[in-house]
């Protein structure tokens, strides 16, 4: 038999990276939305270079006999993220400079540089610089090779060639802002890059010629290199790490692409790079600083229409969370629905006297957390509160910590996890004195406990006090605080029984369809990567179940391929929210099963990490979210295909067919949305 089909995963990744490119060359996108998505491409392809790409190249290393074990071909692979980068970068600078500025200027908003500003315009840019930029201004003379800075992680330098050497100038957009606002010309508003006006200003800093100064940023490697990941103190090795990050060895070296031939490899050769390093871009770099592009004449057409979170019919006007809760589950939906019942509750728990415990897992934590704010006042209740903080989020690691000694110096119990294994669950139990027993109130979701990315991802939370599954979310509390066995019926949980059981669920469908028994599958998650569960789901595909994948990121699946996945259907939808629920369904001959969770089809999350997954059992929120999954896979709008004849084209209507943009539709049918219990608003 042939090769299975796959797609390697870095490879894969850029390809949903070029839909989020896609957003900003569609035109139905507002404008500045459409500068914010070429803003997010720049921000995703920089963290792709500095964690995956260094991966990659460190994998060069090994020996050819662990690269084969591995089934790693990090040259080949490296040459082909070279060239997609390329073409997506190339496609890129089009869009901004044929689609972007010209859309602009329509609306009377010029990014002016140097060479086409008026006199009152200069004026302004000397003493801008003078008052606000020079103090931040360093400059270094390369007058012999040791007088080589050491260039931080992504800062932005100018290389200023003089008459007779070169210089090194930083361009402090990290302490100033990126984009400066221009007196008025007669055509409109005008914006500068803070590039500009120092390059403007750069003759008076060296009082000589400049024949020229070219933009250059470095990116490194943002792995932690922890050398033993499995012993020692796990929290101070991530201290230890941070301090070093932006020190790492090379990933990237950007540098406009107008630079002669002979001064590119001066700076290698001073920089000790290598020329897979080095990566040519445009007179600017960081683009991620466009999320903050000057808003200047604020028209509501330029942006998205506001969607207010919209209020819970059950839980908006309740005295008591907790007794709805017990009452009956809950199924919220974010970014649709307000994310401050989760706070009300937190907020319910410390005030309430007959809540003895909070257990909760953190993952990504808000820098301004009224989640923690709110387990420290239940704290100053004499709350027991016990927290599992994931220490190696990457990139939220310091906030992590900063809140975790806060969470300690409280007196609360804080495990920062055990090396080799990272607690990716998303659980929150609170346990409550009633009647001399104890009950518990379960939180489990598919999206971290952060206020500020619920506005921004969409996902889904159970609150429930049904005890079959309460039960064994405190089973999942006691094997993490005192490695406990446990015994799992309706949960199911990583890294022991998730793989086994999803396994186990896919069986059922290849059996029920040879039985000629309704078969199907419609399964949604971030990624989809693991190499035997996309062979278990060929095997399906083959004995004739219909698959149906709504896949976000990666996906390492080929659907449409001759007696592989000619069952198997795979769209992927980029819109305003990022698409971050897990929901997998399956029609089990006619008795459907249902599962929201945390876990991705990851080999990471599927066996190194701390997974949870919950059965939908209310039969109302189980139609509610099935028909928001099928909304979903409905979506005409904002949905791409992903198949080997049609990678990353929008899925458009046929004839007469209603568009369904899902985003929006979901939004409208959660407005309208009535309580489905009769209970008195005050309960």
């Amino acid at each position: 038999m042939h090769e299975m089909p796959y797609i390697p995963r870095d490879v894969s990744w850029l390809a949903f990276n070029e839909r989020v490119l896609q957003e900003a060359q569609d035109e139905r996108v507002p404008l500045y939305e459409r500068i914010k998505f070429l803003a997010i491409y720049s921000s995703n392809l920089e963290e792709f270079f500095r964690v995956r790409v260094a991966s990659l190249r460190s994998f060069r290393k090994l020996k050819k006999k662990t690269r084969r074990a591995l089934e790693i071909q990090p040259k080949k692979e490296l040459r082909e993220i070279r060239q997609l980068v390329q073409q997506q970068q190339q496609a890129f600078g089009r869009t901004f400079r044929e689609e972007i500025l010209p859309a602009l200027r329509k609306r009377g908003i010029h990014l002016v540089n140097e060479q086409e500003w008026n006199e009152e315009q200069q004026a302004f840019a000397g003493a801008y610089f003078l008052e606000h930029i020079q103090p931040s201004l360093q400059i270094i003379t390369l007058n012999n090779p040791e007088d080589t800075p050491f260039l931080e992680n992504a800062v932005l330098y100018f290389v200023v060639q003089l008459q007779h050497t070169l210089a090194i100038v930083n361009i402090p957009s990290q302490q100033l802002p990126r984009f400066i606002t221009l007196p008025a010309s007669d055509a409109g508003h005008c914006i500068a890059f803070l590039d500009d006006i120092i390059r403007y200003n750069l003759p008076t800093v060296f009082n000589e010629y400049i024949q020229a100064a070219y933009a250059i940023k470095l990116s490194r490697d943002a792995e932690l290199n922890l050398e033993d990941e499995f012993a020692g103190n796990l929290v101070e090795k991530i201290k230890k790490g941070l301090k070093t990050r932006n020190i790492g060895l090379p990933t990237r070296f950007l540098y406009d692409s107008t630079m002669p031939a002979d001064l590119l490899l001066q700076l290698k050769s001073l920089f000790q790079l290598s020329k897979n390093d080095l990566i040519p871009g445009g007179r600017y770099h960081n683009f991620n600083d466009f999320l903050k592009f000057p808003n200047v004449i604020n028209a509501p057409t330029l942006h998205d229409e506001p969607l207010p979170p919209l209020p819970h019919p059950v839980l908006e006007n309740a005295d008591s969370i907790l007794k709805i809760i017990q009452a009956q589950d809950i199924l919220l939906h974010f970014p649709y629905q307000k994310y401050d019942y989760i706070v009300r509750l937190l907020e319910e728990a410390a005030r309430d006297a007959s809540v003895e415990s909070i257990k909760i897992t953190l993952y990504r934590i808000a820098s301004d957390s009224a989640i923690v704010m709110n387990l420290l006042k239940a704290r100053e209740k004499g709350k027991q509160v016990t927290v599992f903080i994931e220490a190696k989020a990457r990139f939220d690691e310091e906030n992590n910590l900063r809140w975790g000694a806060r969470l300690q110096a409280a007196g609360a119990v804080v495990f920062y996890i055990q090396p080799g294994i990272k607690v990716h669950s998303k659980l929150l139990l609170i346990s409550r004195r009633e009647s001399k027993y104890l009950h518990h109130y379960a939180y489990i979701g598919t999206g971290n406990f952060n206020e500020k990315t619920a506005r921004l991802y969409t996902d889904h939370a159970l609150l429930t006090a049904d005890q079959r599954l309460n039960s064994e979310v405190l089973q999942v509390f006691n094997y993490l605080e005192h490695k406990t066995e446990f015994d799992f019926k309706h949960l199911l949980v990583s890294p022991l029984y998730l793989r086994k059981q999803f396994t186990n669920l896919i069986d059922q469908e290849i059996a029920h369809a040879r039985a000629g028994k309704p078969a199907a599958m419609r399964l949604k998650m971030n990624s989809l990567e693991d190499k035997a569960m996309i062979a278990k789901l060929y095997e399906a595909s083959q004995a004739g179940v219909q698959i149906q994948l709504i896949v976000r990121g990666i996906c390492s699946l080929v659907a449409g391929v001759a007696s592989w996945s000619e069952n198997v259907q795979v769209i992927s939808i980029v819109d305003r929210f990022l698409e971050h629920a897990r929901i997998y369904w399956f029609a089990n001959g006619g008795e459907e099963k249902l599962y929201i969770a945390s876990a991705d089809w990851m080999t990471r999350n599927l066996d190194r990490r701390v997974e949870v997954a919950t059965p939908i059992y209310d039969k109302k929120l189980f139609n509610e979210l099935k028909t928001i999954l099928g909304i979903q896979w409905k979506d005409n709008s904002k949905a791409r295909l992903l198949q080997t004849d049609k990678m990353n084209h929008y899925k458009t209507p046929a004839e007469e067919e209603p568009v369904v943009r899902a985003q929006m539709d979901i939004y409208r049918l959660l407005s309208t949305k009535k309580p489905y219990l009769n209970l008195p608003a005050s309960t």
